[in-house]
């Protein structure tokens, strides 16, 4: 009889993998379609407008669980067969223009922002509905439009020759993996080597950390080597303006220690036709900087002394969508509504805790939770505690301390780790 439970759980497991498989195919060519938008707008109006579609070889993405998403993010991208209306592919993402919407020049200026969203390419015509999310996680603005697969003006990108990259880690299986591409930014031809080794350097630093180190076979990893005209980046606040593969700078939204690229186009022709979903961009710098948006890239500097901490945290938020657990004093941000639950895993506002960590806080303890003097419990004593998200009252974090708070503690906290599994076993079980 033992034997014969297992070959049965063995039997339904390969039956769910294939009708994953045939589901996959059914909608689908082995091909990604690149979707190019420009998100415009001020804080009290939005809109969608799509700018040009391209077709690239191969796809790279998830093959099972399509119409799912692991976090629900702050916007989705979701295809549905014309004929039927059935949703055939779904992904969530975060935005630059979203967060710009937070800031104060969104009340009184309108701007535009380039974003890029990656699907399988459809066999047939295919209806593509995109949202934007507020911060109330209702619908600020959507935008439906149809992709016929035959358009003569979908570009096919990637065919010819490519940006020259190097496989820095095999996947033990790579049609059931994580693509990770490595971009440099900010390094010029006689620096491609210096790229390589702050390549290595990142990954071994991802990989120090768990989840991934257990997992790790489960990631694929590339460095595309995008040569820049100047090393470095910009810096407006100095006055230094560069020429580099991505025109990244400091300051982003005013703020010196924000650096980001906005050209999102540029970032992905550099990527057309390489093995790519998840992007790391390197930039050439000493300075402190970077940044990480949800399934659009993690950006870090390479050359400053945290960079190995700042580069996994960034990855916690491009990866997984994990939330900053920091609030600063002097620059609180009205991201959170106090009686909405955050969609971030490692947040709550207490207004649905039950779907959060409550099942992993110990009976007895308050909430929210007192700060302890204790370092041995400040990253595994699992609580409530106040001050997260960029706010100091009304939203908390999970304990004292994370990777997802400061660059000083060396792990992910249990609720960030838990998080980071689940998106793991999303992609690739």
């Amino acid at each position: 009889m033992r034997n014969f439970k297992w070959t049965t759980t063995l039997l339904l497991a390969f039956l769910a993998l294939s009708a994953a498989a045939q589901d996959f195919h059914r909608y689908f060519t082995d091909a990604t379609l690149r979707l190019d938008y420009i998100f415009s707008g001020d804080a009290n109006h939005q809109e969608i407008s799509v700018d040009e579609l391209h077709v690239m070889p191969r796809w790279y993405g998830k093959r099972q669980r399509l119409a799912d998403v692991p976090v629900q993010g702050n916007g989705q991208i979701i295809l549905r067969d014309h004929r039927s209306g059935t949703v055939i592919y779904r992904n969530s993402f975060s935005t630059l223009f979203q967060e710009w919407l937070t800031y104060p020049e969104a009340q009184s200026v309108r701007k535009a922002f380039e974003n890029v969203m990656l699907a399988p390419m459809p066999i047939d015509t295919a209806d593509v509905t995109v949202e934007l999310y507020d911060n109330r996680q209702q619908v600020a603005a959507t935008m439906t439009h149809r992709v016929v697969p035959t358009d003569i003006l979908i570009r096919q990108t990637g065919y010819g020759a490519l940006t020259p990259y190097t496989v820095v880690q095999q996947a033990a299986d790579t049609t059931r993996c994580i693509h990770i591409a490595f971009v440099a930014e900010g390094y010029q031809e006689h620096e491609m080597d210096t790229f390589l080794n702050d390549v290595k350097v990142a990954t071994e630093a991802l990989f120090s950390h768990e989840p991934f180190r257990s997992l790790r076979d489960r990631f694929h990893i590339v460095a595309v080597l995008s040569p820049s005209a100047e090393s470095g980046t910009s810096s407006p606040s100095k006055g230094i303006w560069k020429n580099t593969a991505l025109g990244s700078h400091f300051d982003t939204f005013y703020s010196n220690r924000y650096l980001t690229t906005l050209h999102l186009k540029t970032l992905h022709d550099w990527l057309a036709g390489i093995p790519y979903e998840h992007i790391i961009v390197l930039v050439n710098t000493d300075q402190y900087g970077g940044g990480g948006i949800l399934n659009s890239y993690n950006l870090s500097m390479a050359h400053h002394p945290l960079f190995k901490p700042v580069v996994v945290h960034e990855f916690g938020h491009s990866f997984a969508g994990l939330g900053d657990e920091y609030a600063y004093a002097d620059e609180e941000l009205p991201m959170y509504p106090h009686d909405v639950e955050p969609w971030e895993p490692n947040l709550t506002t207490l207004t649905d805790f039950h779907s959060k960590w409550e099942d992993l806080v110990a009976e007895g303890t308050p909430i929210p939770t007192p700060l302890s003097s204790d370092p041995k419990t400040v990253s595994s004593r699992v609580g409530v505690f106040e001050g997260a998200g960029y706010s100091s009252r009304g939203v908390y974090r999970a304990c004292q301390d994370c990777r997802m708070r400061t660059n000083e503690n060396p792990v992910f906290c249990p609720v960030c780790d838990r998080a980071i599994r689940r998106h793991i076993a999303f992609y690739t079980e």
